[in-house]
């Protein structure tokens, strides 16, 4: 059975959204999951039409039980959602269970005696934590395998980052343990230059610390939520649902993958390596500077390097009667493009790797017209995460878009 604590003590990340749809979209590919709600305001129930009235146990009773001599069984207090899917729900009675276990000997393993006594029941388990650091956001921590953190691709988000790493990194000391830490870009919106720029940087430096899927910004996910339902369930076509199905299929792929370093120290590390902030960032998106040869950008000093907005670097642009492609995958084996002008077998089209800079590129002739075209990231098709002009293609994602004059 493998756990993943979503965790970020930031509000407004999406961090239940993505502990709903997560486990809904691996439930959807056949593995057996519980979602376990350990925020006292019970926001899965309600994401998931569970009437609060309804729930007569929650998850407290299940982790006070056994210091009461009362022991209530998981089983006991789950709800049915869909075909594999179950919920464990929370209730405001969570939020006392701190003061309750106050002088109870090993309280920070409460969830993990639980989760144990159901280890062949469930593959995977998703827990919710609550956003603030303390007994039951540790008890998560104990009780995982892999941690997520989502991030919002907004102004604060390095910020937000860096204080969340370092409480996971004291958090880990104090339990002795090594965790699967990963980073997932949230909320992201591709028309905004600031997120563009600021998912840039994040791959820049935490390369495979990150998950290479990005939960985009869609307001399904919103009216999904409000109606108590998974995008899988509201709307099946949406990019939504593809966003999540995509992060349940990385996951999959993982699976058995471990960890030979500390990863949280690790990412501190890198984080602390940044010479940009989120001000500077604000900062810089106020001046543009024209857009330059991917050359003369390979030759400037890591200052510079910085000091210039990277957004204006990628996408797609026409110079000299050529299209030039240029996008960033640190961590990519091949970058190629599927589109209308190659067939749709980018194995004609590759992108070539500038240097050890994680940027590849490409200069095309292409025929003046509206193009549509998808890249090919380590055979994994995907819209051009720097180009803002899409349209929905009849297999629920989205083609990027390209008019050549």
């Amino acid at each position: 059975m493998r756990t993943i604590a979503v965790v970020n003590q930031k509000g407004g990340c999406g961090k239940t959204t993505v502990s709903i749809n997560l486990a809904s979209a691996l439930a959807n590919t056949g593995k057996s999951t519980l979602l376990v709600d350990m925020d006292p305001q019970s926001h899965c129930a309600v994401g998931l039409a569970v009437p609060e009235e309804q729930i007569e146990q929650s998850i407290y009773d299940v982790l006070i039980g056994s210091s009461r001599g009362e022991p209530v069984g998981l089983n006991n207090i789950v709800w049915d959602i869909t075909d594999n899917f179950k919920l464990a729900p929370s209730s405001i009675d969570l939020s006392a269970f701190s003061q309750q276990m106050s002088g109870v000997a090993e309280r920070d393993k409460a969830l993990t005696d639980v989760l144990e006594r159901v280890k062949d029941d469930y593959d995977y388990v998703i827990i919710d934590c609550p956003p603030a650091v303390g007994l039951l956001t540790f008890n998560a921590l104990r009780a995982a395998t892999d941690v997520i953190v989502p991030v919002e691709t907004g102004y604060f988000a390095l910020h937000g980052l860096s204080k969340q790493l370092q409480t996971l990194n004291i958090l880990c000391r104090r339990c002795n343990k090594k965790l699967n830490v990963k980073v997932l870009a949230s909320m992201y919106d591709v028309r905004t230059k600031m997120a563009r720029q600021i998912l840039a940087e994040l791959r820049s430096h935490f390369g495979d610390k990150m998950l290479k899927t990005t939960i985009n910004f869609n307001t399904k996910l919103k009216e999904a939520a409000s109606l108590g339902q998974p995008i899988s369930e509201y709307d099946p076509a949406s990019r939504g649902r593809t966003d999540f199905r995509n992060l349940a299929m990385e996951i999959l792929q993982r699976d058995g993958e471990k960890s030979t370093e500390d990863p949280v120290k690790s990412l501190s590390d890198r984080l602390e390596e940044m010479s940009t902030t989120a001000n500077e960032l604000m900062e810089q998106s106020k001046s543009l500077p024209a857009r330059q040869p991917i050359e003369e950008y390979k030759s400037q000093t890591k200052k510079q390097k910085f000091e210039t907005k990277l957004c204006d670097y990628y996408g797609v642009s026409q110079k000299n009667g050529s299209v030039v492609f240029v996008t960033l995958y640190p961590s990519a084996g091949n970058v190629q493009i599927a589109a209308d002008f190659n067939n749709w077998q980018p194995d004609k089209t590759p992108l070539k790797k500038v240097g050890e800079s994680g940027i590849w590129q490409t200069e095309l002739k292409i025929p003046p017209g509206k193009h549509r075209y998808r890249l090919v990231v380590d055979g994994k098709w995907q819209q051009d995460p720097y180009n803002g002009k899409t349209e929905p293609n009849p297999f629920g994602d989205l083609n990027s878009i390209v008019e050549v004059k």
